[in-house]
């Protein structure tokens, strides 16, 4: 029987993804799809593209019969929304991030693990063809074992094209959380190193004068289990006139022991410099797997191990490391140990 999926929420883009996976997949059967936020309802209704079933989500709860629920809400709203769907067993799937406080992190596990609920995110970077392929490289050792981590992830700010959610209270819950979790999981899977603490974290205001608070510079330091360290940004700094086509746009460097390994979402391929040889080396890129997570979640749910290459596990941990490295920003935290 085909798995029936509801969505709660679309008040980012990213979660029109998964709903264009589901509509395609023949495995699934889109049951029902709320949107509380008026204007955002009739932007839906008026671009053709999702089928809204409910008004509010008490509604949809009382009335559609679903197994699992995708949720696309504001940020701050995404914890209370699949705590609400994990209490009445439901497996759960969410865009990044899936929560703003770890004590909602807390309560997402523990329902989890009671209910032996799967919880899916839209981790896409592990079906990005370069870092596929990075991964491989790391994997055959051919720059040996990997010593340091630096990345660039940072944005345009694109205020007026970004939701405006973006800059009110309680909404966002810091930039760390909102882009940091990308490579905090991108990393553990690329090394096959685990992140054991946040040596440090900061996020500010750097140039959005309205409002003052939003943080628009967010940089971390990070230790790996094997005393590797790791740098890396994901302020809001990048220009909107490029978009996302920068070169430093979700650029990783691996430096290991027999040499570097480097990619960016705007290469073709990886570039390899060993400590033997003079030229680089050039890998092509993996094919892609944009709807990774997405089977991935399914195939948890029907309890296809072989297929599960994004576990529950791997989203708590990676979402914990996210927010703890965002706490530590807020609190001017260092040496933060995660567990």
């Amino acid at each position: 029987m085909a798995l029936r999926l509801a969505f709660a929420g679309f008040r980012h883009g990213h979660i029109l993804e998964a709903y264009e996976l589901a509509r395609r997949h023949g495995d699934v059967e889109i049951v029902a799809a709320c949107e509380e936020h008026a204007p955002t309802a009739e932007q839906l209704a008026a671009a053709g593209r999702v089928g809204l079933t409910h008004e509010s989500y008490d509604e949809m709860f009382a009335q559609a019969d679903f197994d699992a629920l995708a949720v696309g809400d504001y940020y701050g709203r995404r914890g209370e929304i699949l705590i609400r769907a994990l209490a009445a067993g439901k497996h759960v799937i969410s865009d990044k991030p899936i929560c703003t406080r770890l004590g909602e992190l807390d309560r997402i596990a523990e329902l989890s693990a009671a209910g032996n609920l799967s919880v899916g995110c839209q981790l896409t970077m592990r079906g990005d063809g370069n870092l596929l392929a990075l991964g491989r490289a790391v994997a055959d050792g051919r720059i040996g074992q990997v010593r340091t981590v630096c990345f660039s992830g940072q944005h345009p700010l694109l205020r007026g094209e970004r939701p405006e959610w973006y800059f009110e209270p309680g909404k966002h819950g810091g930039t760390i959380n909102d882009i940091a979790i990308h490579a905090v999981d991108t990393i553990g899977w690329l090394t096959g190193r685990r992140i054991v603490s946040i040596v440090a974290a900061r996020a500010w205001n750097a140039r959005v004068a309205d409002p003052d608070w939003f943080q628009d510079g967010a940089q971390l330091m990070l230790r790996l289990d094997n005393d590797g360290g790791v740098i890396g940004d994901v302020s809001y700094l990048a220009p909107d006139a490029c978009g996302y086509k920068v070169p430093q746009y979700w650029r990783f460097t691996l430096h290991g022991d027999g040499g570097v390994a480097e990619t960016a979402s705007a290469a073709k391929g990886v570039s390899v410099y060993r400590q033997d040889s003079r030229s680089a080396e050039h890998v092509p890129p993996a094919r892609p797997r944009p709807e990774g997570y997405f089977d991935s979640f399914l195939n948890e749910i029907r309890g296809r191990g072989e297929g599960v290459t994004l576990s529950t596990q791997e989203v708590l941990r990676s979402s914990r490391l996210a927010l703890l490295a965002q706490h530590a920003a807020d609190e001017n935290l260092r040496d933060v140990p995660c567990p």
